[in-house]
């Protein structure tokens, strides 16, 4: 998903082009794109130098600046002098990445510049927890892979079993019968580790993170870090980091169990679920 800053034609010929690998929210300034950047998991911001406004250029060095992790990249299809004398501007504001669509492989660039910063907070997740994993059940990853990816858009255990197609109260009694957390406690505790990721990101809020983790409010998560951690949502901000975030939930949830992993079939009857004995 990405935010732009574009002129209708350009607009238009993104959509056009990218279509089904490219979701865009098209916004008609850098402060629409900020709040877009706050509000949704847009992996990119595409601003033309023809477009963008003096004035939005201070937007641009507060959204390269506040948002680190988001690459603002400079889309250029028509060459043109205020266009060249902008793009110089961009620069200044912070802006590394250009791609220029009237080439022959600009499309095809553009979409590997967009994708290689998708999901990168899962990506760091699941780096961190398949060698922790080495040796287990298929289906034990086949559950720690979608648990992470989804955990963002997921607030509940219910939900959780809804992406994997499976029933709830099995699922949870297969955890309970091999003596496992439950998967509302793994699906709890790695909402917290993307929930560190994005408060590390400068312009991100407590806010900004609660709506974008789908709480119901920022209250329900500050209740959710507090019961979890015992902390306040500020504090969990300011002593927890990502990296430790996540060794703490490999050392609590992944480590100790791996014995069981190695025969776990957390979607089926079979060895190694004890139900089954």
């Amino acid at each position: 998903m990405v935010a732009t800053v574009l002129d209708d034609v350009e607009r238009s010929r993104l959509d056009a082009a990218a279509g089904e690998y490219v979701s865009a929210v098209h916004t008609k300034d850098m402060d629409e794109a900020i709040r877009a950047v706050r509000e949704q998991p847009i992996n990119a911001v595409l601003v033309s130098p023809g477009y963008v406004s003096r004035r939005d250029l201070m937007g641009v060095a507060r959204l390269v600046r506040e948002f680190p992790g988001v690459p603002t990249i400079a889309i250029v299809s028509r060459p043109d002098a205020q266009s060249s004398e902008r793009l110089l501007e961009l620069g200044k504001s912070g802006v590394q990445s250009l791609v220029d669509l009237s080439r022959k492989d600009g499309w095809r660039r553009l979409r590997s510049v967009v994708g290689q910063n998708g999901a990168a907070t899962a990506s760091r997740i699941l780096a961190a927890v398949w060698p922790a994993l080495a040796g287990a059940a298929e289906g034990t990853v086949r559950f720690f892979e979608t648990l992470v990816i989804v955990a963002p858009r997921t607030p509940t255990a219910k939900s959780l079993t809804t992406h994997l197609a499976v029933r709830p109260s099995t699922f949870t009694s297969r955890f309970f019968r091999a003596r496992l957390p439950s998967p509302k406690r793994y699906l709890s505790a790695v909402r917290l580790v993307h929930a560190a990721g994005m408060l590390e990101i400068p312009g991100m809020s407590l806010s900004d993170v609660a709506y974008r983790l789908e709480y119901s409010s920022p209250q329900s998560f500050s209740r959710h870090v507090k019961t979890s951690t015992g902390m306040t949502a500020g504090e969990f901000r300011e002593r927890v980091g990502f990296a430790s975030a996540l060794d703490d939930f490999s050392a609590r949830l992944i480590l100790p169990f791996r014995a069981t992993f190695r025969t776990f079939h957390p979607f089926e009857h079979g060895v190694g679920n004890p139900e089954c004995s």
